[in-house]
C-alpha cells in the first residue's frame, strides 16, 4: 500500500511517519519536500496527488497559528479549506480514502459535557472557521475519509505546550497559567498510533475499505484538566525526572481574562470519545499516563 503523508514537520506528521511505516510504502509531501506539495497553492495539489499515485492520502498538515489567523485570514483559509477541499477532489478523482485531522476549536466551548461528533457546531475565529469549512469540503466531496478532532496536541517535536512550560519554567521564577479553560491533553505519538491501528484495522486485500466507519471521530486521550492542572503536572514529572531544575518556576493560576489573546479560545472543548471505541475499539489512555510516558523520552 502506497500511503501519502502530506506534512513533514509537524508534531503529527513526525510522529505519523514512523507509526504509518509498518504499513507501506509512506511518502512524505510538504512545501519544503522534493518534490514539494505546497498548501498554499491548492491549483498544484491535484497534479501532485496523480504523480504520487497513492492508496491513501494521510493529510497532516494546516495552518495553525490560531492568534496569526486573526491577520492571516486568506493563509489560514488556503491551507485549512482550500488545499482540503483540494485533496478532497484528487481522493475523488484516483478513488482512495483521505484521513484528515481537525480540531476541538469547531465547537463554541459553551457546553458542559463533553462534546459528540453529532453536536452542533459554533466556530469562532478565524482558525476555527478554517477548520471547519475544510471538515466541511471533505464530506461534501462524498468520498470515503476519516476526520479526526483531537485537541491539545503536544509532543517532542514541533512547537507545544509541553516544550514551551518546560522552557519557561527553567528561565523564570515564577509563571502565570490559565486555569479556567478545560479539555485533554493529546500526546501526539498517541494519535499517530491510533491512526495506523484504525487503518490496519481498516484493510481489506491490501487496501483501506472504510464502509460505514467512514465519517467524523473524537480522538483525545482520557480525563480532562485545564492549562494550569496540564502545566503543574509537567513540572512535577519534569523534576522527578531531571528535565527541570528542583528550583523550576513556581505555578500561578490565571484566568483567561488575565491572558488576552487575540483569538477567543473555548472554555469548554472535552471530546467525547466513544464512538471511537464503538467503531474501531480504541481508547486512548488518560492524559496524565500519556504525558509521562512522553516525558520518558528526552526532549530534544
Amino acid at each position: 500500500m502506497r500511503i501519502l503523508l502530506v506534512g513533514q514537520s509537524g508534531q503529527v506528521a513526525h510522529e505519523l511517519a514512523r507509526a504509518l511505516a509498518c504499513l507501506g510504502e509512506v511518502t512524505s509531501r510538504s512545501r519544503s519536500s522534493n518534490p514539494t506539495l505546497d498548501l498554499l497553492n491548492p491549483d498544484a495539489i491535484g497534479p501532485a496527488v496523480r504523480a504520487a499515485q497513492p492508496d491513501l492520502i494521510v493529510n497532516a498538515s494546516a495552518y495553525t497559528q490560531v492568534d496569526r489567523a486573526e491577520s492571516e485570514r486568506e493563509a489560514a483559509f488556503a491551507v485549512n479549506a482550500r488545499a482540503v477541499e483540494a485533496l478532497a477532489v484528487a481522493c475523488l478523482e484516483q478513488k482512495i480514502p483521505l484521513i484528515h485531522y481537525s480540531t476541538d476549536y469547531v465547537f463554541d466551548g459553551k457546553s458542559g459535557t463533553p462534546y459528540r461528533e453529532c453536536d452542533p457546531t459554533g466556530p469562532d475565529g478565524v482558525y476555527a472557521a478554517s477548520k471547519f469549512q475544510g471538515e466541511e469540503a471533505i464530506r461534501s466531496a462524498g468520498i470515503p475519509h476519516l476526520i479526526l478532532r483531537t485537541a491539545w496536541v503536544y509532543g517532542l517535536h514541533g512547537q507545544n505546550f509541553l516544550k514551551t512550560m518546560l522552557r519557561l519554567m527553567s528561565e523564570r521564577e515564577s509563571l502565570g497559567v490559565v486555569n479556567d479553560q478545560v479539555g485533554a491533553p493529546t500526546w501526539s505519538r498517541m494519535i499517530a498510533e491510533a491512526t495506523a491501528l484504525m487503518i490496519a484495522r481498516s484493510l481489506q486485500e491490501g487496501r483501506v475499505t472504510l464502509g460505514e466507519r467512514s465519517g467524523t471521530y473524537h480522538l483525545t486521550c482520557a480525563g480532562t484538566t485545564t492549562w494550569f492542572g496540564f502545566a503543574e503536572r509537567i513540572r512535577a514529572l519534569g523534576i522527578q525526572g531531571g528535565l527541570l531544575p528542583p528550583s523550576a518556576a513556581t505555578l500561578r493560576a490565571i484566568s483567561t481574562e488575565e491572558y488576552p489573546t487575540p483569538a477567543r479560545r473555548p472554555a469548554y472543548s472535552v471530546l467525547d470519545n466513544q464512538r471511537l471505541r464503538e467503531a474501531f475499539g480504541l481508547c486512548l489512555p488518560s492524559w496524565e499516563e500519556a504525558l509521562a510516558l512522553c516525558l520518558e523520552t528526552k526532549i530534544p
